[in-house]
């Protein structure tokens, strides 16, 4: 069907069951896309996928890589520089970790945790907890001190073996690995085996 607008075909209406069809498989295309922006799980496929797509597209417009754990190494370095420029005056933060309060790697972690909370609030699976593993309180109890400093203890050994290795578990192991480095596939065989060391450690036959 055309449509005149003083005398002339302005253009063609679609009428009928395929315009109809179309309209309702968009509908439907949507729904599902919502249902699964929704959802408190991902499928690792879909997610891994979108983690090797951004790290290129990471590599390819900002010629930086992923790299969680040196934002702490920037801004620890940045309050040393302020308190004691003395100590923070050497080649590793000058170099190889440059103090900054404001980096590529701050900016990624501040872009993780409001991804993670956008997320959360979405799936509405959003919630204040002390103790936020289940598996954790059966075991050990609910101390919210002792897994807080569990935590703490954990993250300290983290980061001063993110240092040793070059990077962590996105610096080294997805951004190392989007660009197949050796050392990317030493540090992810190294990391599950520790992984897998420690819980036997920890739970032994309980899990």
């Amino acid at each position: 069907m055309k449509i005149n607008f003083g005398g002339r075909p302005f253009g063609k209406l679609r009428t009928g069951r395929s315009t109809v069809g179309g309209l309702f498989s968009r509908e439907k295309t949507m729904r599902k896309l919502i249902n699964w922006l929704k959802s408190p799980e991902w499928s690792p496929y879909a997610a891994g996928a979108g983690l090797g797509l951004l790290g290129i597209f990471a590599l390819l417009f900002t010629d930086q890589i992923f790299g969680a754990s040196g934002a702490f190494e920037n801004v620890g370095g940045a309050i040393l520089n302020a308190v004691a420029p003395s100590l923070a005056d050497n080649t590793y933060w000058n170099y190889v970790m440059p103090a900054a309060f404001v980096s590529f790697g701050v900016i990624m972690l501040i872009g993780i945790f409001l991804g993670s909370l956008i997320s959360a609030l979405i799936s509405g699976s959003f919630k204040w907890r002390a103790v936020s593993d289940d598996q954790w309180a059966r075991v050990f109890g609910p101390s919210v001190w002792k897994r807080w400093g569990a935590l703490f203890l954990g993250a300290i050994f983290l980061e001063y073996g993110a240092g040793i290795a070059g990077g962590c578990t996105s610096g080294l192991a997805i951004s190392g690995g989007v660009q197949l480095a050796p050392a990317a596939f030493l540090f992810m065989a190294g990391m599950f085996a520790s992984g897998i060391t420690t819980a036997i450690i920890l739970y032994g036959k309980r899990y």
